[in-house]
């Protein structure tokens, strides 16, 4: 579908609302400041509401925009207080402060929003948000993972039960919702999408390498992302030490996860980890490649069922074939067709996947012009339209079943 520059009538203006930092090095933040961008350039004045995170540079939202490359004049942006001491504890002791930062943004989020207009439509990533405004119309929830705690999941059930609408990031989360007892009719699956405009003078596969310092005559095997350990980049060290002849590139991650990934390939020459990159390096990578990586593991539910990853439609923009772990997460989006499927968990599996995709040219050339032709229907606008309109229709269902007394 093409994108349009006129939103539905009833939406007069949008909320965003996400416990994310501003700027990280994490790709939430991207997929905030990108939809939030599509948004905005669809013609919805949008506000994009974050936590004030500890240790983070202050950026005015000109700067942020320009960091994750959204071209969306108007886009306002405003940080939320919340109590923040999770990264004075080690990691196996956060539970609790992440909690707190939670509950405190919540808090601050629904005084924000209380001064806000009552047309503003409200679409939250967080559920202590959501809950704390199920009695207003208009609130619309975008899940990225069913919660496990019984807790979260009471408030997720009663808010479903009142907010217009649930977003679904996944068939995955879609499906948990259900079983969770919110009805299908409320909840629409809306995938991650990509910035088509990042991609639409590539450099060739030449010149990328010569830009990157690679070798231009050695095959390259590309990971772009985050290095959580469900992201599965360890395998990626398995295979390349099946595949030496290969040169494997990994862009991005955190610098704590970063600095943990090179001291594990410590001795392999042939694996260059680079760390986080700017949003407008990242295409740069995927041109570099033969082959792009999509390996993550088979645990958490978050990886096996819920993610939608980012990577995925960067790699259709840039026509990059890639090696998928074989899960239900990337199977709702991709087919055998599409892409070179192989088991989870299994670094060996992963390089035998990869070596069979090299040693093939034609077929790599034809799942390239497969995912380019694929693009242009997962750019942010078109799931921004989608979207409105969504929220036109469920807005219109919840005013017919309220009225009906239902």
């Amino acid at each position: 579908m093409t994108p349009t520059t006129s939103p539905p009538a009833e939406i007069r203006a949008l909320a965003l609302v996400a416990n994310a930092r501003l700027p990280s090095q994490r790709a939430q933040s991207v997929q905030v400041c990108q939809v939030a961008g599509a948004f905005q350039s669809l013609g919805v004045p949008t506000t994009l509401f974050h936590a004030q995170r500890r240790k983070t540079p202050a950026m005015g939202a000109d700067e942020l925009l320009r960091l994750y490359g959204v071209q969306a004049q108007g886009l306002q942006i405003q940080a939320l207080s919340c109590v923040d001491w999770i990264e004075r504890v080690p990691r196996t002791l956060q539970f609790v402060p992440a909690r707190i930062q939670e509950w405190t943004l919540a808090r601050s989020a629904i005084k924000a929003l209380a001064r806000l207009d009552p047309s503003t439509r409200i679409l939250t990533r967080e559920i202590e948000i959501a809950h704390g405004l199920r009695d207003r119309p208009g609130v619309f929830l975008e899940v990225h993972r069913v919660p496990g705690g019984r807790l979260r999941r009471r408030w997720l059930r009663q808010a479903a039960a009142q907010l217009a609408g649930i977003v679904a990031i996944s068939e995955g989360v879609q499906s948990e919702l259900i079983a969770l007892g919110v009805p299908a009719s409320r909840v629409c699956v809306a995938h991650d999408g990509v910035d088509l405009a990042r991609f639409a003078n590539l450099p060739t596969l030449k010149e990328a390498r010569e830009s990157l310092g690679l070798d231009p005559d050695r095959q390259c095997v590309v990971y772009t992302g985050g290095l959580l350990e469900w992201k599965g980049v360890d395998e990626v060290l398995v295979a390349a030490r099946q595949l030496p002849e290969v040169n494997f590139v990994v862009a991005g991650g955190m610098d704590a996860d970063v600095d943990r990934l090179r001291g594990q390939a410590r001795g392999l020459t042939n694996v260059r980890i680079d760390g986080f990159q700017p949003s407008e390096r990242v295409p740069l990578y995927l041109a570099a490649g033969d082959v792009g990586l999509v390996p993550n593991r088979s645990t958490p539910a978050i990886s096996a069922l819920h993610t939608s990853p980012l990577k995925v439609f960067e790699a259709m923009a840039a026509g990059l074939p890639l090696v998928c772990s074989d899960l239900p997460s990337l199977r709702a989006l991709l087919s055998d067709s599409e892409v070179e499927f192989v088991a989870p968990d299994d670094g060996l599996a992963l390089a035998a996947g990869i070596q069979a995709l090299l040693a093939d040219g034609p077929r790599r050339a034809h799942l390239a012009r497969g995912f380019v032709a694929r693009a242009p229907g997962h750019s942010w606008e078109v799931r921004g339209r989608q979207l409105l309109a969504w929220m036109v229709e469920r807005e219109l269902a919840t005013n017919a079943e309220r009225g009906s007394g239902s």
